[in-house]
């Protein structure tokens, strides 16, 4: 519903859950802070490490070889045991799909929903790259072994298996399915995601993608009129601008429809008006170029679909390659559709998160709306790095929009907050997505529920609780957990994730006495765990007549 007007959009899509790990965050908590204190992660390699990746010395001495990437932390790592997966079968599933399905699995505890026993159909919706974990470190070794093997390895490295995976491992029911458009691929994933949830095909949807090349240690060439940079920085709609460094990462949303996320009394991030997606056709000057009609004509329908004044929008997520003719062209086809009927100038902000992780490629769109969704929540517009003087082929003082140069605040105004994001794919397939600030909703004190002081965590081992119970302890105590309601904080971790065999309960009458609690616990030299394993199963014995007499 409006924060206003306590009216539900019609076909309106919450977003109850979200996760990722891009470069220089491994969630969107650390995300939002590097977005907001305008922090750029890309890293720059030494000869030795290029080395290591097995770059070869001639490429590295090349003088137009840039040595630069936005690098996923861990991006190797993966907890096979906790999806029942043996080592030998991990080691044969690309990190681009292992990164998935864990972040698959972030975004449902995100949302406090068990997948094992939530009884309404999920969907899957992403897509990754190509796997370069296939190419360079697998195709060698399956040739050593026979026919399983190699089987093995083409379902783990194969593109078409990386929805279907989450679904089987976490039990989902709903549509699974992969699809590839280059650099819009997860902004089409979420699009199709929200018309299987209005279709009512599936309760839930997730959507997102993962762009890891393995390994991630490498750079690229630079030529002068081609995409790629030559100092290794992205700066988009900027004057010095000349080209992407890529990055790595993956993205997930969890997606229900409005008036079903209202009536379960989800956390809602934020609500998805309304989506739309195209195709550039022919007419434009080759194949990799952008088209000012394909992208106004998405644009204008995405607005029509939602139903929203372009007036409205105080924020746009753009494209952002940052490159001389692709940004003009991009800021061209916004400003002929936000302008219609609109003759207000330099109210809306527009930035792109390229310039602070490079350009993950598949997962650039889910990067973007997870940037504008923390943007809404915090009532804060991040700044793009590296702006200093606009394109001088973009004239920003007949648009609406302008560039920050710094994190702005986002008061509120006459109608609920707004944002727009855009991914574009080399090939033409365009999307556009409009966003509103999630509804206000009561706590579940004032409407009349019991507060439930236990708070209850478990974990696969005793390290691992200990881990997850300090985390537990470092939200409670920041600001993340203002507001936070205790017997909804204590229903989620009751009911809302699966139950391990390692556990720890906590009891309190206020958010502050469960951090209390679980800081004690957490000096305590004896610790106390209840394993409730396998092992140590309850048996029942019903003895029948008899039991009353000795023997």
């Amino acid at each position: 519903m409006h924060p206003q007007t306590n009216k539900v959009p019609e076909n309106a899509i919450a977003v109850i859950g979200m996760d990722c790990r891009f470069p220089g965050a491994n969630d969107t908590r650390q995300f939002w802070k590097n977005l907001v204190s305008g922090t750029e992660s890309i890293t720059f390699f030494t000869d030795d490490e290029l080395r290591g990746a097995g770059i070869h010395p001639e490429t590295i001495a090349d003088p137009t070889y840039v040595r630069a990437a936005g690098i996923m932390e861990d991006a190797e790592l993966f907890d096979a045991a906790f999806f029942g997966y043996t080592p030998t079968e991990a080691i044969c599933i690309d990190p681009q799909q292992c990164q998935f399905l864990q972040t698959c699995w972030h975004a449902l505890e995100d949302a406090g929903y068990n997948p094992y026993t939530y009884p309404g159909a999920v969907a899957v919706f992403g897509g990754t790259r190509l796997s370069t974990y296939y190419v360079n470190y697998m195709c060698a070794d399956l040739a050593d072994y026979g026919t399983a093997r190699f089987m093995q390895g083409h379902i783990g490295t194969d593109r078409d298996h990386l929805c279907t995976r989450v679904s089987y491992k976490l039990n989902l029911r709903g549509p699974a399915f992969n699809l590839q458009c280059a650099c819009s691929t997860s902004l089409v994933s979420v699009h199709l995601a929200c018309q299987s949830l209005l279709n009512g095909e599936c309760d839930m949807a997730l959507a997102g993608a993962s762009g890891i090349d393995i390994p991630q240690e490498h750079g690229h060439f630079y030529q002068e009129g081609m995409i790629f940079s030559p100092d290794g920085h992205c700066r988009p709609y900027d004057a010095q601008a000349e080209g992407i460094v890529s990055g790595n990462g993956v993205g997930v949303v969890l997606l229900k429809r409005l008036e079903d996320a209202l009536r379960d009394r989800d956390d809602i991030h934020a609500v998805i008006l309304g989506t739309a997606i195209n195709n550039d056709g022919n007419s434009k000057v080759a194949y990799s170029a952008p088209s000012l009609e394909g992208q106004s004509e998405v644009i204008a329908e995405a607005l029509g679909v939602s139903g929203v004044d372009p007036a409205t929008i105080a924020y746009v997520e753009g494209h952002g390659t940052g490159t001389y003719l692709g940004d003009p062209l991009e800021v061209e086809a916004l400003n002929r559709i936000y302008s219609r009927n609109n003759p207000a100038r330099g109210y809306c902000a527009l930035g792109s998160v390229k310039s602070n992780v490079g350009h993950l490629e598949v997962a650039a769109g889910v990067a973007s709306l997870i940037k504008a969704i923390l943007s809404i929540k915090h009532a804060r517009i991040a700044p793009t790095c590296h702006f200093n003087s606009p394109n001088p082929r973009i004239d920003f003082a007949s648009t609406p929009f302008f560039v920050n140069k710094t994190a702005i605040d986002w008061p509120q105004g006459f109608s609920p907050r707004r944002a727009a994001v855009s991914s574009f794919g080399v090939g033409g397939t365009n999307a556009h997505l409009i966003l509103e600030e999630a509804p206000q909703r009561e706590s579940s004190r004032s409407a009349g529920a019991v507060a439930n002081p236990l708070m209850v965590v478990s974990a696969r081992s005793e390290k691992a609780l200990k881990e997850l119970a300090g985390r537990y302890g470092e939200f409670l105590a920041g600001q993340d957990a203002d507001g936070l309601d205790l017997a909804d904080f204590c229903h989620t971790t009751q009911e809302g994730r699966e139950h391990h065999a390692v556990r720890l309960a906590v009891v309190g009458e206020s958010l502050e006495e469960l951090r209390s609690g679980l800081d004690a616990a957490m000096t305590h030299e004896e610790w106390t765990t209840t394993n409730t394993g396998d092992e140590h199963r309850p048996v029942f014995l019903f003895t029948g007549q008899g039991a009353q007499r000795s023997g």
